[in-house]
């Protein structure tokens, strides 16, 4: 593998494009800790770096696309896995929803209509 792998080009590329790709850094990223053992260059010292984070660079590409057709397949369904649902606080997500806030009992309703609010005209 030549040099560092760019994540934007790793975007177009297949899940199993992808997936190749990582198995190829591994067994390079195997060569050369076996390489460091057996007293290798500096160079190739320095390469397990760039390896390692090329690694981590396809594991994201790979866990970004699988998350992304995750949240397309659950659009249209009626509950998100905790996962994929919005973080914010936690406060946030344990407030009332709209409906529940403005929700009323049957008791509240009929006294509202029964005993409107009264209107006094103040004279200045």
């Amino acid at each position: 593998m030549p040099g560092k792998v760019k994540a934007y080009e790793l975007q177009s590329k297949s899940k199993n494009d992808l997936s190749k790709q990582l198995n190829e850094l591994r067994t390079e990223l195997l060569s050369l800790r076996v390489q460091k053992i057996a007293g290798g260059s500096a160079s190739k010292l320095t390469k397990i770096n760039t390896v390692r984070k090329s690694i981590a660079r396809v594991l994201t590409v790979t866990n970004q696309k699988a998350r992304q057709n995750l949240r397309e397949y659950y659009k249209k369904k009626k509950y998100l896995p905790i996962d994929l649902r919005a973080k914010r606080t936690r406060a946030i997500r344990r407030r009332l929803t709209k409906s529940e806030r403005s929700a009323k009992t049957l008791k509240q309703i009929k006294k509202e209509q029964n005993f409107p609010v009264r209107k006094y005209a103040v004279k200045a």
